[in-house]
């Protein structure tokens, strides 16, 4: 079937109808059957809101085969058929709060029209109350349990049937076999999303990119495709997770509301979303959608809006439903995070270690609420997975702030004068020869630190803020400084002067003492950061704390073996082998020796001795403690705290459970903080946790005081 222009319909509203859902269908199948979408859903849902007003339009033309009469799309044949007891809707949506007061309005209405007598045991005697929850993007389930146990799981497929996925669901750590308590229905439908962690997707996708294996395309799509598998132990391999939001049907256990059914899925032990809130009326129901798209970059799961429900059954059976959707809810759509553009050429651009990374060049799309031109690309690996031809129209996705990438080529719409991309035989920045080692997926300019492109890339590295956060020294710069022969290693930036720096581009006497200042306040830096700083490949910030507390001097670290180093956390063969490979490199070592000679080293502990570093006899204060982060903290960022918990030794992650050590909660602590509570896992406010800081050694330096009274007073 055709997904660009399709069939030749000739003219008229029939030929226009027959046109749209053949395209319509078209989509739902690529989305819902395949999991393999070709438009964006801003897209899908143009073409769907034409498809209505045309029929709304000319109801003559309306069919019963419509996509406008039914959910989803027809179920693929790889699993056996299951009927919904209960048709499993989708929603109406709208993208303001004048549409949303619209469809309370329309409620009103309708209840106020009605010629049933009002619920006695409904207290909503001024309207509805609303319940709202996260529109989760995943995939919708509906989960059976007979007798407490799990008895069958199915997708939604096209609302009224959908596939049996009970052996790949089971695999779900989240999904419980058996329900807890006593009063469980003898029969209970479920139904809820299952989705992947965003936070579990990349580092599922980190690894599959370092073994050379296909990535998944986005969290939505790597949970669709998980759940489609044939052999469940694929699945099992997948980190899956889901949120309950409904059971099918009613029944007198559910108490006559929405919240109440709910909060019976939780003392069951089923998984419900914590940001879902009972909400009074539709003006708090605006501020919760504000306050959660507000958070939506933070929330571990990707959400593309919120939704809103009216609360109590005996309204909703009175406000009932339209052909494929219920009156008494509604969905509010976030900013789409995806969308199609054409690529008009890749670019290739030379990082720190040489890494050789093909970066796509896009006619602008507005994506994700930004203005995207750029999308990354990873390897060569990736496009060719990708099929990825000069000319494509590609789909976009952006979450929150990560980069933009390709998701998708949509080779339907591939031009006759597509060109391929190709890999340049040279460095495009220095010239040298382009090498990839075996078994790596990644090819990397030879020149090493004699590329320019690598010596700039490297210094940046050592001036980010995680680094040794040199104030003032941006790309533009360090681009000067390279490029004027002022600077080639980071040792370099120690031994400017006023001079050197006021003969650069926009560099007054000010601006280069402010410069200097930065750099002499960079000195006073921690082990972990100046380990970090070094940029050696493959250590990223949190093994290069367990770096520092592990061996604690430079010169334990220098001596480190393969063998010593695999005994420090998040340290494998690989890891190993990259930080004894950058210390046998003379220019390597000389780097490190002479800039640890500038710096000044702050502990966060004292530094062991070095046999202790050797033995490991003296661990960091909070080894094998886990700790999460949670809420705004303003004393300092939260990328500062979690280094200076992993300096001491301490696992922060993003999540509470019963093996959480300690949680810290500043203002505006939500989800996790209540999750601390109802563990007993013990919290401590910001006031707690800077006291605990000094208490360790964490007091600021007076440099550190200086810099933050400055930039408190720019800040005023």
């Amino acid at each position: 079937m055709a997904s660009g222009g399709g069939a030749d319909f000739g003219g008229g509203p029939a030929a226009e109808a027959a046109r749209l859902r053949e395209r319509v269908d078209y989509h739902l199948r690529r989305y819902h059957a395949l999991d393999e979408p070709e438009i964006s859903d801003a897209e899908y849902d143009k073409l769907f809101d034409e498809l209505v007003a045309l029929e709304a339009a000319h109801p003559e033309l309306a069919t019963p085969d419509s996509p406008t009469q039914r959910v989803g799309a027809t179920p693929a044949t790889k699993f056996a058929a299951v009927r919904h007891a209960t048709p499993m809707l989708s929603l109406d949506k709208c993208n303001s709060i004048a549409e949303l007061e619209a469809w309370e309005q329309r409620c009103q209405r309708l209840l106020e029209s009605g010629d049933e007598s009002r619920d006695e045991n409904v207290e909503d005697s001024d309207g509805p109350r609303y319940f709202c929850e996260p529109k989760i993007d995943g995939v919708a389930v509906s989960l059976l349990y007979r007798d407490g146990r799990l008895a069958r799981a199915a997708t939604r497929g096209d609302g009224e049937s959908g596939e049996d996925i009970t052996a790949n669901v089971a695999t779900i750590r989240t999904v419980p076999r058996r329900l807890a308590d006593e009063d469980v229905p003898a029969e209970l439908e479920v139904r809820g999303e299952i989705y992947m962690p965003i936070s579990r997707f990349h580092a599922f996708n980190e690894a599959a990119a370092a073994k050379g294996e296909r990535l998944l395309v986005n969290p939505r799509n790597g949970a669709a495709g998980s759940l489609r598998q044939l052999d469940a132990a694929v699945t099992a391999t997948r980190p899956l997770a889901m949120f309950c939001y409904s059971a099918g049907g009613e029944a007198d256990w559910q108490d006559g509301r929405h919240s109440a059914v709910l909060t019976k899925f939780k003392r069951w032990g089923l998984p419900v979303n914590p940001e879902a809130q009972a909400q009074p009326d539709l003006e708090a129901c605006s501020r919760y959608i504000d306050a959660l798209l507000a958070k939506r970059e933070q929330l571990d799961y990707a959400i593309d809006g919120a939704v809103v429900k009216v609360d109590a059954f005996a309204l909703r059976r009175r406000l009932g439903q339209v052909t494929r959707k219920p009156r008494w809810a509604m969905a509010y759509k976030y900013p789409a995070e995806e969308a199609s553009t054409v690529l008009e050429g890749v670019e290739f651009q030379v990082g720190r270690t040489g890494a050789i990374t093909p970066v796509a060049k896009l006619a602008p799309v507005f994506v994700g609420g930004v203005t995207v031109s750029n999308a990354t690309l990873h390897n060569m690996d990736e496009v060719k997975r990708l099929g990825l031809r000069i000319g494509d129209t590609v789909l976009i996705h952006r979450a929150g702030d990560v980069i933009p990438r390709v998701s998708r080529v949509n080779e339907s719409l591939r031009p006759a004068n597509a060109e391929p991309v190709r890999m340049p035989s040279a460095c495009p920045v220095c010239g040298a020869a382009i090498v990839r080692a075996e078994g790596e997926v990644v090819a990397r300019c030879g020149a090493g630190v004699r590329c320019g492109a690598q010596q700039r890339e490297r210094l940046r590295h050592f001036a980010s803020r995680l680094a040794l956060d040199i104030e003032g020294l941006g790309h533009k710069l360090v681009d000067q400084l390279v490029a004027k022969n002022l600077v080639k290693s980071p040792a370099h930036l120690y031994r400017l002067t006023q001079e050197d720096l006021e003969g650069l581009e926009r560099m007054g006497p000010k601006s280069a003492a402010n410069l200097l200042a930065a750099l002499e306040a960079s000195k006073a830096t921690t082990f972990a950061r100046f380990i970090f700083a070094l940029g050696i490949r493959e250590v990223g910030e949190t093994t290069a704390a367990a770096l520092a507390a592990r061996y604690g001097t430079l010169d334990a670290l220098l001596a480190a073996d393969v063998e010593s180093l695999q005994e420090v956390d998040d340290v494998g063969p690989i890891v190993a082998a990259a930080v004894v490979a950058f210390f046998a490199d003379a220019a390597n070592r000389d780097l490190a020796t002479t800039l640890h000679e500038d710096v000044r080293i702050r502990w966060e502990v004292p530094p062991p001795s070095s046999t202790e570093a050797s033995a490991g006899n003296e661990g960091p204060p909070l080894a094998g403690q886990t700790w999460v982060l949670t809420g705004h903290l303003e004393s300092l960022s939260r990328t500062d705290a979690k280094a200076r918990l992993t300096a001491l030794g301490a696992k922060v992650t993003g999540a509470v459970s019963k093996n959480t050590t300690q949680v810290v909660a500043g203002p505006g602590a939500g989800s996790k903080l209540q999750k601390a509570e109802e563990l007993a896992v013990p919290t401590m406010d910001e006031a707690a946790f800077t006291a605990f800081l000094t208490r360790h050694g964490e007091q600021n330096t007076e440099a550190e005081q200086h810099e933050q009274h400055e930039q408190h007073e720019q800040h005023e």
